[in-house]
């Protein structure tokens, strides 16, 4: 069954380049040119992954983004933006976003992030295999592989897609450090010379729903210059 990319634009020149190399990769392409817009379609259609204006007419990326994940809604979704202002990038991550490519693009490298996106969302709303990993359980937190599920002293935690893809890779290793850039590739199914503070804004995010204290965190922990790993 073909994938569905959802593209929130305002500017119609970079919509139709975006289109036509989607379309080209076998993607069905649905479009809007402004937040409101985008929200109603990624809301009524469920696309399988969002590219993501910043900077748009009636809603801007960012609250659509975030409207979107406070509705329950876990595509992968790759924010576009031309500025490089650290805290706009930073923002859009915190927003609830997986990833974010700043204008202009190689379109060779946006169009692998997008099947990489796409290919792991796939896998992880796969039916689990016969031989499902076990429950993995560190304090009070646990993280079943068979449902996605993730919970905190017997509550549901909500997670997005990038969130869970990245305590799974922790919690089934504990003790054990990564370093910003393997989880990029591992997790984000991509290996690129770029920004780590993606992984950076995931695990502060992951903290203040896992941790009894954000600021001191007792499961998820720092290795200083070198990356992070699980409490054992």
């Amino acid at each position: 069954m073909g994938k569905t990319v959802l593209i929130v634009e305002d500017e119609k020149a970079i919509v139709e380049i975006l289109k036509f190399n989607l379309q080209r990769e076998g993607y069905t392409v649905l479009e809007a040119l402004d937040g409101e817009t985008g929200l109603g379609l990624a809301k009524d259609q469920d696309p399988d992954l969002i590219l993501l204006d910043v900077m748009l007419p009636k809603m801007n990326g960012f609250d659509v983004c975030r409207a979107l994940r406070e509705a329950g809604f876990a595509m992968p979704i790759l924010m576009l933006t031309a500025r490089e202002e650290e805290n706009d990038k930073v923002f859009g991550l915190e927003s609830g976003a997986d990833d974010y490519i700043t204008k202009p693009f190689s379109m060779r490298e946006l169009l692998a992030r997008v099947k990489a996106n796409i290919r792991r969302r796939s896998l992880d709303t796969a039916p689990p295999a016969a031989s499902a990993s076990p429950v993995l359980r560190i304090q009070d937190v646990t993280v079943d592989p068979a449902t996605m599920a993730v919970t905190k002293a017997g509550k549901a935690v909500d997670v997005t897609q990038k969130e869970y893809d990245l305590l799974l890779r922790l919690f089934t290793e504990p003790g054990k450090v990564c370093t910003r850039e393997e989880l990029l590739e591992k997790v984000w199914n991509y290996a690129y010379f770029g920004d780590t503070r993606t992984v950076d804004v995931a695990v502060r995010r992951l903290r203040e729903k896992i941790e009894d204290d954000p600021g001191t965190p007792k499961i998820i922990l720092t290795r200083r210059g070198v990356g992070y790993y699980c409490a054992e």
